[in-house]
């Protein structure tokens, strides 16, 4: 769903198949670095508070204006990653669709 999103939206298929390893590649700027560190720990934040060189990378970033979104936005896709997990919906599942049994 999010993958056809992305590509509608002009986002190509060659960085969203290299977002797993996105500190690995130089397909993304300072700016969405930071915001993917930045998600990244708030998914983890079950292990400890985001690291202060983490935010930092953040504050220090034109990305500043930002960081209220993101954060928002990597809190509300962990809660309907969990409902869907927890509710055993399959990936890709419709409405129409139940859960295995």
């Amino acid at each position: 769903m999010h993958t056809r999103a992305a590509l509608g939206g002009g986002e190509t298929l060659e960085r969203l198949a290299v977002l797993p390893a996105w500190r690995e590649t130089q397909f993304f700027s300072e700016q969405e670095r930071a915001a993917l560190a930045l998600a990244e720990a708030v998914t983890l934040v079950a292990d400890g508070h985001v690291p202060d060189d983490i935010y930092a990378s953040v504050v220090k970033t034109p990305f500043d204006a930002e960081l209220s979104a993101v954060t928002w936005l990597a809190i509300v896709m962990n809660a309907w990653n969990r409902i869907a997990i927890t509710s055993r919906r399959p990936v890709g599942a419709t409405r129409s669709s139940s859960p295995p049994t």
